[in-house]
């Protein structure tokens, strides 16, 4: 089936999360990185429980609450001060130096894009404009709209009303190995960024491509649409 549309995952696929280590170096020296690691981590797990058990708070409480956690798991202290000064850098998270020319190709060949996130609206529209690429997209789609987090698939959902196709007219993108696997156990056709050079999510389904650059992705697009035809 061909490709009409093509959904990118935001968070760790085209912004840095790691990007906040520097922040939370100066204000953390020596545990930045791992109170970084700690964050993103309990960040994710607070957004799966979260939808599991009903509960639904925004992203930004969230990464809040996460923030919290990590923070008094390590020991660590941080005034109110410091605490805006971390979560505005959600906002201010850097692209990766692939994402610009990636978008950049498949808008020069008339592909519709959108951002498909747990992020807030709000996040969402700072971050990728920070990161100067919000001239890329068509919409940015934000679970909040249905008050679960991915993977649960009414957030995948959002894609296929908005754009008004069949889940496997849609690929989306993201370097989120659970992420790819819950967009494919959903229907959607799915594009794995494996940056780091992870195995494949056991869960009993596989990504439908792989790469390990966004670079990669117009070049398997072409082929892909080309060989589907239509």
């Amino acid at each position: 089936m061909k490709i009409r549309a093509v959904l990118f995952d935001a968070y760790g696929t085209l912004l840095d999360v790691s990007s906040i280590g520097e922040t939370a170096e100066r204000l953390f020296p020596g545990q930045g990185v791992t109170l970084v690691r700690l964050w993103r981590d309990k960040q994710l797990q607070y957004s799966w429980l979260r939808t599991l058990s009903r509960n639904y708070a925004d992203f930004w409480q969230v990464t809040a609450d996460a923030l919290d956690y990590a923070a008094a798991a390590l020991g660590l202290s941080p005034d109110p001060a410091e605490q805006g000064e971390l979560m505005v850098a959600w906002e201010r998270l850097a692209p990766f130096p692939d994402a610009s020319p990636a978008l950049a190709t498949l808008v020069s060949r008339g592909m519709p894009l959108a951002v498909l996130s747990n992020g807030t609206p709000a996040m969402l529209a700072a971050a990728i404009g920070h990161a100067g690429l919000g001239d890329r997209f068509a919409a940015l789609l934000s679970v909040d709209a249905v008050a679960q987090y991915k993977t649960a698939p009414a957030a995948y959902q959002l894609a296929v009303e908005h754009f008004g196709a069949a889940p496997g007219e849609l690929l989306l993108v993201s370097s989120n190995g659970w992420d790819a696997a819950g967009a494919t156990a959903f229907g959607l056709q799915t594009f794995w960024v494996n940056r780091s050079g992870a195995p494949v999510e056991r869960v009993g389904v596989t990504p439908t491509a792989s790469g390990t650059s966004l670079l990669d992705l117009p070049v398997w697009l072409e082929a892909r649409n080309g060989a589907a035809g239509g």
